[in-house]
């Protein structure tokens, strides 16, 4: 399926003209809100008249018009459909700064300022940077959509409050900012490896995006082992993409995937990518991660997983990084090394915690070993019930074709 040209615009060109306006001395609000409006814009003319040659020189100059309008205090509306119609008639009065992965990365490290709290930081760089709606940031935090725009607004605010100004950090303010600069990558990767909602499993321009900017980030600081070690996880999950859906987008699981479809050259490099970190014996959340993926990898065969290393893995991760899902992940990794009652108690265990006393994920995992565990009948109506809240239709179409094949079977 063909990608529409607004949303192109919006992941690939968006963050280099934002990075454009602030370089120009814009405010960053005010720059972020322009772009918007010329995102608007475009949706309103581009299907239409097509695509312009040079979307970003499109968005850029409809933007800078609309700073104008705004400082002029003309009436926006009009002015808008006014610049959208010159905007048809050429390229740029201006032109659009292009400094590739360098204006991007510098925009990470903007929204990842010390005047912002990490949550915030994280937040502001998926809304600017990563392209991601207020809604699907709010799922990556779990908290309501209400709660994330006042975040991100209240970081708009301490970014002008600041005072900061675009440009490369040094190298005190890059290590200080590191950490926050690579979860923003890590959840961008995630929203598009596993959509948090919608009609499709994965968002593939995201997780591209996600890889492209890792890569920039590893070229810019090549003694991180965290920034080795997340790109070779990105590398080796994203490896598994082409035989996890399936011709109809549906999704399958890990262990009825055809490995042979996974791609070679992605595994070779993030197999590669991850030598280094565990060479110097880091102990770091990200190459953990990706020593897990390895694992899977190095399996030919879904009955060959090493489940005994993976979670002795979750385990030293959890260590490392308490978190709900890889709390999720190690309950699930129990349940293949020491049998389906096993890993039900666990997760049980993880039932009355919060956030994941609600989650659709460990209610689906709670089917699949109650199924395993023999108790079909159980298994069949969680299946049922956790479809109804299961965050993407292929993962809903999934969980209700499990209880259809255990109907049938009865």
């Amino acid at each position: 399926m063909s990608e529409f040209p607004l949303e192109r615009a919006a992941r690939e060109a968006a963050p280099r003209v934002l990075a454009a306006l602030v370089r120009r001395g814009q405010a960053f609000a005010e720059a972020e809100d322009a772009l918007q409006e010329a995102l608007l814009a475009a949706a309103a003319e581009w299907p239409a008249a097509g695509a312009p040659t040079n979307p970003a020189g499109w968005l850029y100059r409809v933007a800078l018009r609309r700073l104008a309008d705004l400082r002029a205090s003309e009436d926006a509306r009009r002015a808008r459909e006014a610049e959208v119609g010159a905007a048809r008639a050429g390229p740029p009065e201006a032109p659009l700064h292009d400094g590739g992965d360098d204006d991007t990365l510098e925009l990470l490290f903007l929204c990842c300022h010390r005047a912002l709290t990490p949550p915030s930081a994280i937040a502001l760089t998926l809304r600017a940077v990563g392209g991601l709606t207020t809604a699907e940031i709010a799922s990556a935090f779990l908290v309501p959509e209400a709660t994330m725009a006042q975040r991100i607004s209240r970081a708009k605010a301490a970014i002008v409050a600041s005072g900061a100004r675009f440009g490369e950090p040094d190298e005190g303010q890059r290590a200080a900012r590191l950490d926050d600069v690579l979860r923003v990558l890590y959840l961008v990767f995630n929203e598009g490896h596993a959509a948090s909602h919608g009609a499709q499993l994965v968002r593939v321009e995201l997780s591209r995006e996600a890889l492209r900017l890792t890569r920039a980030l590893v070229r810019a600081a090549p003694e991180s082992a965290e920034a080795a070690g997340l790109l070779a996880l990105m590398l080796l999950t994203d490896a598994r993409r082409p035989a996890r859906i399936g011709p109809a987008g549906e999704l399958i699981p890990l262990d009825q995937q055809e490995r042979t479809r996974w791609d070679r050259a992605a595994l070779l490099e993030g197999r590669a990518r991850l030598d280094a970190p565990l060479a110097r014996g880091t102990i770091r959340e990200y190459p953990i991660q990706a020593a897990i993926a390895a694992v899977h990898a190095d399996a030919a065969h879904a009955a060959d997983t090493d489940w005994a290393r993976i979670l002795a893995l979750y385990e030293l991760l959890e260590r490392v990084r308490p978190d709900a899902s890889v709390a999720l992940n190690r309950a699930i990794a129990h349940a293949m090394v020491h049998g389906p009652e096993a890993g039900l108690a666990a997760l049980d265990a993880l039932a009355r915690e919060e956030p994941l006393a609600t989650s659709p994920r460990l209610a689906a995992a709670r089917a699949h070993l109650l199924l395993r565990a023999g108790r079909r009948a159980e298994a069949r109506a969680l299946f049922l019930a956790t479809a109804e809240f299961a965050p993407t239709e292929p993962e809903r179409a999934y969980l209700r074709a499990q209880a259809a094949r255990l109907g049938s079977e009865r």
